[in-house]
């Protein structure tokens, strides 16, 4: 199973031939505040998003849905690293339930440890 998305690996290529274009560094209470804030599953277009480098590691955030999108979306903060180097990078694994059609499903996540337990607030109710 491939860790990078296409996305990503896009966004990497393109960071590579632009040194402008490389992710901000992440502090601890940067994320933290990310983790906590609030999102609005109506507004995304993007599955995957660069959020930032982590003490030397890129985060991404995944926005999974299931059958009824965006309703049931999902926001998944985590490292761009499979669960086996995980700890290698300091990360937490995290079996988080990700929407799967009319069910979800627990997948595991390598989570950068500040964040891990952290939700976003509530949202407004919407539409």
């Amino acid at each position: 199973m491939p860790v990078v998305s296409a996305a990503v690996a896009g966004w990497m290529a393109l960071a590579a031939a632009s040194p402008s274009a490389r992710p901000p560094r992440l502090s601890d209470a940067q994320l933290l505040r990310f983790a906590r804030s609030r999102f609005d599953p109506f507004a995304r277009t993007d599955r995957v998003r660069v959020l930032g480098v982590h003490r030397g590691t890129l985060v991404v955030v995944d926005y999974p849905c299931g059958d009824v999108c965006p309703a049931y979306t999902k926001r998944i903060v985590h490292y761009d690293v499979a669960p086996e180097g995980c700890a290698r990078v300091g990360g937490t694994i995290v079996n988080e339930l990700v929407p799967r059609g009319p069910a979800v499903m627990p997948r595991p996540y390598c989570e950068p440890t500040v964040i891990v337990g952290v939700g976003p607030r509530p949202s407004s109710p919407h539409r």
